[in-house]
């Protein structure tokens, strides 16, 4: 197989030309018309200085036209870098600057916003731009090592400082040929896409699955349960977050006979409960496939395609991926059904962080293997169980959310004298995220979460800002999150 990410999809677009690629609801687009406008587009792209090893920027709305760029991007042998369309004027001020594109593409109504980023130094231009007028011969695809970076994904870091994931060709290769062996992918599959495009599970897993297997996908901009069981009846896969499985067990509308085509419903970006993962099999007959993985390592862990899918497991490691469990300060490898950290080695794991080398080398053991943050145990059986986060990530409705970010906000604020910031359960978005607050002096706590929304991405703000006279500490003086998470523990679910 070849090592590079656009080779491997040029091989499909060649063999499956004439098979849809993705539809929306407005018309089909085949696997060779895919190739010819990416081709095209990449000669656009040279034209504006994209090459083998800048970065492009994008963040635009979900649109067969946006996943054509990447493909471009990927033939021009730049690196991808898409972030959440939610992201402020602040956020997208620190990717610009560290990640210095040559190229960022927005959406029409945020080209004045871009124009005040990355130091006011940036060239903009939107989806719509890029595709006027293309010019009609296509770029050759630009050869890239197994080891060049294809896509750089930033995640939040726990000191609040963004961390941009460098992922490489071979890691999307390679893990995208496991998926599609392991879940049976094949030409005849038709995937239901509801997923946003900015981040490992709707650009790399999704996308991945279904051209290196020459299936079609649907794309939805966003997850609508009517409209889900409405193409059901001709799909064969549905890839989503918990959020989405406790959505479709909310509508009446979704019953057995709706569910009957389809082959597989896959789960993950955060736990799902063994309570939806049983009430979903009661109320259409299929176990929900549960996997793991990461922005750094894209899938870890599956459930079987066939064999037990157990309620509030991963599964065992995917082939190829090297997985144990490890004392979190020591380093050493623990006895099976321990508790421990979950450290991982393979072909998927990233190469680092971009322009982070110190970082970079505290996340992986001397021997190679990664330390992903997450606490675990293993089964006789071989099953990964995750039993919590050694890091303070909340996981709300999929999206990763770090507590020391939006602390940093609220620290800096005259009204409050210390803050602490949470994940709580939530019924629709799996975790809330919620900030606990010692103000100093009048406070209002509706007053910080508007005054929040303008410095964060929406998914960011706490659903709740609670005040107490003092934080819950321990002896060293240390908040008691744990403590504040029990304590309101049934806040939006009693």
């Amino acid at each position: 197989m070849p090592g590079d990410l656009y080779s491997r999809f040029a091989q499909s677009f060649e063999h499956f030309a004439d098979r849809v690629l993705v539809e929306d609801d407005s018309r089909a687009w085949t696997y060779g018309e895919v190739a010819r406008l990416a081709g095209r587009l990449a000669s656009r792209l040279q034209a504006l200085s994209v090459a083998a090893g800048e970065r492009v920027l994008v963040q635009t709305d979900k649109r067969v036209e946006t996943l054509i760029l990447y493909l471009a991007t990927i033939r021009c042998g730049a690196i991808y870098l898409p972030l959440n369309v939610d992201y402020t004027q602040a956020e997208l001020d620190y990717f610009a600057m560290d990640a210095t594109p040559v190229l960022a593409v927005c959406r029409d109504a945020s080209v004045e916003l871009f124009g005040r980023i990355g130091g006011g130094k940036l060239q903009v231009t939107t989806i719509a731009a890029l595709f006027a007028d293309l010019p009609e011969g296509e770029a050759p695809p630009v050869a890239r090592a197994a080891d060049d970076t294809a896509a750089i994904l930033y995640t939040s870091g726990t000191t609040g400082k963004p961390k941009g994931a460098m992922l490489t060709q071979d890691n999307l290769v390679s893990n995208g040929e496991t998926l599609i062996d392991l879940w049976r992918f094949t030409p005849e599959d038709r995937l239901i896409h509801a997923l946003p495009i900015f981040h490992v599970h709707g650009l790399f897993v999704a996308v991945h699955c279904v051209v290196f297997s020459g299936a079609s996908m649907v794309f939805l901009p966003k997850f609508d349960s009517g409209r889900v069981i409405q193409l059901m009846s001709a799909s064969t896969v549905l890839m989503g977050v918990p959020t989405f499985y406790i959505r479709l067990l909310a509508d009446p509308a979704f019953i057995r006979e709706r569910a009957a085509h389809m082959r597989l419903f896959i789960s993950g970006s955060a736990p799902l409960s063994a309570d939806i993962h049983r009430a979903f099999e009661a109320r259409c007959g299929h176990r929900v496939l549960e996997r793991y993985g990461m922005t750094e390592t894209g899938m870890l862990t599956s459930n079987p395609y066939d064999g037990e899918r157990r309620a509030g497991y991963v599964g065992p490691p995917l082939p190829g991926v090297a997985l144990r469990i490890a004392d979190f300060e020591g380093g050493q490898v623990m006895p099976q059904g321990e508790v421990g950290i979950i450290e991982v080695k393979g072909r998927n794991v990233f190469k680092g962080y971009w322009r982070m080398p110190e970082k970079t080398a505290a996340e992986f053991r001397p021997d190679g293997y990664f330390i992903t943050g997450d606490m675990g145990v293993i089964d006789a059986d071989g099953y990964v169980q995750i039993v919590g986060r050694e890091k303070d990530l909340i996981i709300s409705g999929g999206l990763n959310v770090y507590p020391a970010e939006v602390e940093a906000l609220l620290d800096d604020r005259a009204d409050v004298a210390e803050a602490a910031v949470i994940g709580v359960p939530h019924p629709d978005l799996g975790e809330a995220v919620v900030a606990v607050v010692q103000p100093a002096g009048q406070f209002d706590p509706e007053a910080v979460r508007e005054a929040m929304r303008r410095d964060l991405a929406a998914f960011k703000v706490p659903k709740a800002v609670l005040v107490m006279e003092a934080l819950p500490r321990n002896t060293m003086g240390k908040i008691q999150k744990k403590q504040l998470r029990e304590t309101y523990a049934n806040l939006f679910t009693a």
